[in-house]
């Protein structure tokens, strides 16, 4: 039995576009991806795996893809990509043509669902996606393939991962534009205990629910936030808050561990004790 730690590192919402242009006209999101890249990197224990929960470019387009491709390659580590509202399956799979896992269930713009061992974890994922639409959608005709693929492993640790939250947020804009059906996604996951986590994007925010007898996440951005304001009449805006990342820590003794962590260099850690081992006056 392996007894040592596995790492993810959990990023989503990468928005980048072609040639670096500024998403919004504001945003520099592909400068914000290697700054978040250089905080994995420099981070003392680099993680075994990332995972991208989707919105990994900002209209689709081939150029953009092959863009992010470009900047993804800095990673040593394996990356395991999911896509959101603003993604193309189709162009996606076109350009990470050799990421097979992208065609376990299909092709162009079939949804991508897949299940793969990551380490001691399972990474499930499963696209609710609706292409041309901002929400999402559990299809039922998907549901036997997720319950399947969940009950191929039942004793191995298991992260399911989406685009879109399956709960409400409280934030009214995106709520409007979240999954639908996920009713029945909570009834397969709460027949599979070995799910530890469900991990989302699309909020650019760090969020945590109860969901199926277990926990779900969204992640934050590595660029902008959606800003936090909790009237349902407020308008879909966003700020330039602190940007962030997921560690999820699994250890066998001690199950999943999630980590939130902030991208950027913050300088040295300091000490808290002397060299005699006084707490520092």
């Amino acid at each position: 039995m392996n007894t040592a730690p596995y790492l993810v590192a959990h990023i989503t919402d990468l928005h980048i576009k072609a040639g670096g242009k500024l998403s919004y006209r504001l945003v520099d999101t592909a400068g914000a991806l290697h700054r978040c890249i250089d905080t994995l990197l420099a981070a003392p224990q680099q993680p075994d795996a990332v995972i991208v929960t989707g919105d990994l470019v900002d209209f689709g387009a081939d150029s953009e893809y092959q863009f992010l491709r470009q900047i993804l390659q800095r990673l040593p580590m394996p990356v395991r990509l999911l896509p959101g509202n603003h993604d193309s399956r189709g162009a996606l799979r076109r350009v990470f043509a050799d990421h097979d896992y992208l065609f376990a269930t299909g092709s162009g713009e079939d949804p991508v669902h897949y299940s793969i061992d990551a380490g001691p974890l399972r990474l499930v994922a499963f696209d609710c996606t609706v292409p041309g639409q901002p929400g999402g959608r559990v299809d039922p005709a998907a549901l036997p393939w997720l319950e399947a693929a969940l009950s191929a492993g039942p004793a191995r640790p298991t992260l399911l991962l989406l685009h879109h939250p399956p709960f409400f947020t409280g934030i009214g804009h995106m709520d409007e534009q979240g999954l639908a059906n996920a009713d029945a996604l909570e009834a397969v996951v709460r027949r599979h205990p070995q799910v530890e986590r469900v991990l989302c994007g699309h909020l650019h925010r760090h969020i945590t629910r109860r969901f199926g007898g277990t926990v779900a996440i969204t992640a934050p951005g590595p660029a902008h936030q959606v800003a936090l304001d909790l009237d349902p009449q407020a308008p879909s805006r966003f700020r330039m808050e602190p940007p962030g990342y997921l560690l999820h820590w699994w250890h066998p003794a001690h199950g999943l561990v999630t980590h939130a962590a902030a991208i950027g260099d913050y300088g040295a850690a300091h000490p808290f004790f002397d060299a005699q081992g006084k707490l520092i006056d």
